[in-house]
């Protein structure tokens, strides 16, 4: 089987671990940064392994749900999960603005410190996708940082204020 397509983010975070840590592990500060430009709501946030973050963003009469399942909880270094587009009773299903992008993603976020700086990293691999899944999130790579990249933003806003 042939390389799958990985996204990676990676940011440095002027924040010590437990506290960048706390803003992906908390709804209250999660759903802060989480979706920049829409409202996030956080319905469920269980942060073990197992466990499930159902998350609505909304935004001009719509809402996008996700449904993420937590297969690696390593606090404060590791998360990992299954993040899949989910419907309004949190059953997987298709994207409805992208039909071919993959039903599941493997997602792993690292978190560490150095001199009370926090590098997180973050990774996104089609997660048993189909060759369709893996074409369409390979395209889609290019344009993936602007969505992630006003969330670091406001996620470095976030800490500043936490810290002041």
């Amino acid at each position: 089987m042939s390389e799958l397509p990985t996204y990676v983010l990676e940011r440095v975070f002027d924040a010590p671990r437990e506290l960048v840590w706390k803003t992906w592990t908390e709804p209250k500060l999660l759903a802060r940064w989480y979706g920049p430009n829409v409202e996030t709501i956080v319905h469920r946030l269980d942060v073990k392994p197992g466990g499930l973050w159902l998350n609505e963003m909304k935004w001009g009469g719509n809402s996008h749900y996700e449904r993420v399942e937590y297969t690696e909880v390593t606090p404060p270094e590791r998360l990992v999960w299954l993040h899949s587009t989910a419907d309004a009773e949190w059953n997987l299903s298709p994207n409805a603005m992208m039909p071919d992008w993959p039903r599941v993603l493997l997602t792993t976020v690292t978190f560490e410190e150095e001199n009370g700086r926090t590098t997180m990293r973050l990774t996104w691999v089609p997660h048993e996708a189909s060759a369709a899944e893996i074409a369409c999130f390979a395209a889609a790579m290019g344009g993936m940082g602007k969505g992630w990249g006003g969330g670091m933003a406001l996620l470095e806003e976030l800490l500043a204020e936490l810290q002041a």
